[in-house]
């Protein structure tokens, strides 16, 4: 058996304009910060010791500000976040120079929201800047985060963009809007757009009958 990947033609329906590519970006990347803004700002607003409960107990709101990663690790090194977040925000830059796909602009509009988002907090936060605590408030089955730590939208919106890059890397859709396709042929079997194929097509059906 013989595999060969191959590129789709850069005429593929699949690809859009950079401009409307970039616009796309630039859009999810604004509304995932601002939501995540304006949902921060609210939050500051609840009182820590009283979660709200909704849906039953399935979800909370539980003010917490968080100086860690998940988990609440690396709490005593919050400097090191910006420059993580400083990295990211490169890879992302780099990432988006040949952006021409719907889905990869939707992907890396949400990660660059969610890490700008969480960056906010780290520069301009209390305690100091560049080690400012990230306003976390969404607890899901539990009021105080035991069953799953406490995120907010960024986090929600980083998870999604990262998911759904794996997801179009995973299925060969590339950044430029081309997809890598598989086509799998058994040895000696003429490809698809072989001549001979169209030469024994156009053979009749009964010539071989004649040959008594």
């Amino acid at each position: 058996m013989e595999q060969d990947n191959q590129r789709e033609p850069e005429h593929s329906p699949r690809r859009i304009s950079r401009g409307k590519a970039v616009s796309v970006f630039a859009g999810m990347a604004v509304f995932a910060l601002v939501l995540d803004l304006v949902t921060k700002e609210w939050a500051t607003k609840l009182d820590p010791h009283e979660p709200i409960k909704l849906l039953g107990g399935a979800v909370y709101m539980s003010l917490t500000r968080n100086s860690g990663a998940a988990f609440s690790l690396f709490a005593d090194h919050t400097y090191i976040f910006p420059i993580i977040a400083l990295g990211v925000l490169t890879w992302i830059g780099f990432m988006a120079r040949q952006l021409r796909s719907l889905p990869w602009a939707i992907a890396l509009g949400m990660v660059l929201g969610g890490v700008v988002g969480n960056l906010a907090d780290r520069i301009f936060r209390a305690p100091a800047p560049f080690h400012g605590h990230v306003v976390d408030f969404i607890s899901v089955f539990d009021p105080h985060g035991q069953a799953f730590p406490i995120f907010n939208v960024a986090d929600m919106a980083l998870v999604g963009g990262v998911s759904l890059a794996i997801l179009l890397e995973l299925l060969g859709r590339q950044r430029d809007g081309t997809r890598i396709t598989s086509e799998k042929k058994a040895d000696g079997e003429p490809a698809p757009d072989d001549p001979r194929d169209t030469a024994s097509a156009s053979v009749p059906a009964d010539r071989g009958s004649q040959a008594w």
